[in-house]
């Protein structure tokens, strides 16, 4: 059945998360939304495509612009046509001839585009009636390779290196599988350390978190240094010696703050320093991790990735041994085509990837990447984690699910990413009630 795409609806969708400090940390406090796309489809059974890109309040003015902006290349576009040339049409959103200036392939237009790509593959998800985890892992290598964009980065990964990895993976995929859906995919929490929530909150949550089985916990940091430490000793105090914590310092400080800094903190055993320094800064990680690695004898590492703008970064951050944890993001690279490159070089360049999370369907989008990685790519779950923010899943339709600190696989068709109508209604900004 030929499947044609008849339209785009766009919807700003905001959540008033700034009030209660909710998100906070060293730079962005705004209130979590969403520029979130259905693409509509001639389909008897009414089956559309949802995808979104996360953004911080205001921000979702310019993104739902530049969605409408490049809805012409979706729309009168066939499934078919979309899956036969992939990288094709990827390239008609992101090299866009008169919108590609604007980036190139960063910023707000990549991430216009990846709402589109990403809604395209919860449509392809659903069309097939398979999670898109599922889909992705049961690809045949030659459509998975087929579908990447190795334009500038073929000096890190080739075509031909990509399918030895996707061909391997096929083995032992069925075990790895039966072991996802006994045990969930490892997470850790970010709910328990935002930066706007005082003393009390942060044990409050930590002790909570802890007794729900979470054993790797995430904090902010990037307020003045001894405010860091205090807090970062009441977490360690309340988790113990053996449960992991990590940091998250947004991109605030210099590099040679940041090493300045990790001096201090080291005390606590952190496993891993998240955006040290500038996002773009790939110079910058490298020396960063160099001196983390030896204040900590090797324990602490350098994390990166939610904000960085598009393969070619993540190439160079891997190339220059700047990252030790791959934080890829769903939606701010241009989607799931992107995504794989990522994933890819990641497998070949030995860095575990651990997807960004939290904000608006986060969640939601990146548990089915971790587990497509762990299935056809990466295949190991040593140092594996998922990022879990606790707020925001009751507004989805397939939201996630965790048991003891752990996702569980999801298993309805699509991306889970279909947001609930009244979620849509009541939040949508300026006209929804919450905001009138």
């Amino acid at each position: 059945m030929t499947v044609t795409i008849t339209g785009v609806d766009v919807h700003d969708v905001r959540f008033p998360t700034a009030a209660a400090g909710d998100g906070s940390d060293a730079i962005n406090k705004g209130d979590y939304s969403a520029t979130y796309v259905e693409l509509r489809t001639d389909h008897p059974d009414g089956v559309f495509g949802a995808g979104f890109t996360f953004t911080n309040g205001r921000g979702n003015e310019i993104t739902c612009a530049a969605v409408r902006a490049l809805a012409h290349h979706v729309t009168g576009r066939t499934v078919a046509d979309i899956v036969a040339e992939p990288v094709t049409f990827w390239r008609s959103l992101t090299a866009d001839v008169q919108l590609r200036w604007l980036g190139p392939e960063k910023g707000v237009i990549h991430m216009a585009s990846g709402a589109l790509v990403n809604a395209v593959w919860d449509l392809r998800a659903k069309l097939a009636g398979k999670p898109l985890w599922r889909l992705l892992a049961e690809m045949p290598t030659e459509e998975l390779v087929a579908s990447i964009d190795f334009h500038h980065i073929t000096d890190a990964i080739t075509p031909d290196e990509a399918a030895a990895i996707l061909d391997k993976g096929l083995v032992g995929q069925a075990d790895r599988l039966a072991e996802l859906e006994r045990d969930g995919f490892p997470s850790y929490t970010t709910s328990v350390g935002w930066l706007g929530y005082p003393d009390d909150k942060v044990r409050a949550l930590t002790r909570a978190a802890y007794a729900d089985g979470w054993r790797a916990m995430k904090m902010k940091v990037g307020g003045p240094i001894d405010d860091d430490v205090r807090r970062a000793r009441i977490i360690r105090a309340e988790i113990g010696p053996d449960a992991l914590l990590m940091m998250d310092a947004n991109q605030v400080w210099d590099v040679d703050e940041a090493i300045a800094n990790m001096g201090r903190l080291v005390e606590v055993d952190p496993y891993w320093i998240e955006e040290p320094t500038h996002a773009d800064d790939v110079l910058g990680h490298a020396r960063i991790a160099a001196a983390v690695t030896e204040l900590s004898d090797g324990r602490c590492r350098v994390a990166t990735g939610e904000v960085a703008a598009n393969r070619v970064i993540f190439k160079q951050l891997m190339q220059a041994e700047a990252i030790r944890v791959c934080q890829i993001d769903s939606c701010r690279i241009a989607g799931i085509n992107e995504v794989l490159s990522v994933i890819l070089m990641a497998a070949k360049f030995g860095v575990p990837i651990c997807p960004h999370a939290g904000g608006v369907g986060l969640c939601e989008y990146v548990q089915h990447l971790a587990i497509f990685d762990y299935l056809r790519v990466g295949t190991s779950l040593d140092g594996r984690m998922v990022e879990y923010v606790d707020h925001l899943h009751e507004h989805f339709v397939d939201p996630v699910r965790t048991r003891g600190g752990r996702y569980l696989v999801p298993d309805q068709p699509g991306y889970s990413a279909t947001m609930k109508p009244e979620s849509i209604a009541e939040y949508s900004f300026p006209d929804g009630p919450v905001w009138r």
